[in-house]
């Protein structure tokens, strides 16, 4: 007797009939859409955070612009951004401070990074977690 025998032809063939036929068209997955002035403060907030804690610059870096945002609800809110951020004056100490307050470097020490990140939060919960992140010089 042969162990469920013949089913996963049948069953593969069913889902590519369902998606060929637009069954799965419900989710739309990413879609390009402001995001609240609350939502982009937190979510940015977190992300520079996140990037300066596994930096390895002397330096602190903070989001000089807001490039691109794509949204997708799930079980709670994936957002990915894109976003220029810079290397700041400020030095990172033992515990690494906000940088919003830093002003940019410039001349020799000045750098800039283009960032695309995914980031999920449950924005009711006050929950983050950066799922991937790639920055490259600007």
């Amino acid at each position: 007797m042969e162990a469920g025998g013949g089913r996963s032809p049948w069953l593969l063939l069913l889902a590519l009939v369902l998606v060929r036929q637009g069954h799965f068209d419900g989710w739309p997955g990413f879609q390009e859409k402001p995001m609240s002035q609350e939502n982009v403060n937190s979510t940015l907030n977190f992300f520079i955070q996140s990037y300066n804690n596994a930096s390895n610059d002397t330096y602190l870096f903070r989001v000089q612009n807001l490039l691109r945002t794509q949204v997708q609800l799930t079980t709670g809110v994936e957002y990915l951004v894109t976003v220029r951020i810079g290397r700041t004056m400020c030095k990172r100490t033992g515990m690494v401070q906000s940088s919003l307050s830093c002003p940019l470097q410039s001349k020799k020490l000045k750098k800039s990074l283009v960032c695309k990140s995914l980031i999920y939060t449950v924005p009711w919960l006050d929950y983050f977690e950066l799922w991937n992140n790639s920055c490259l010089e600007d």
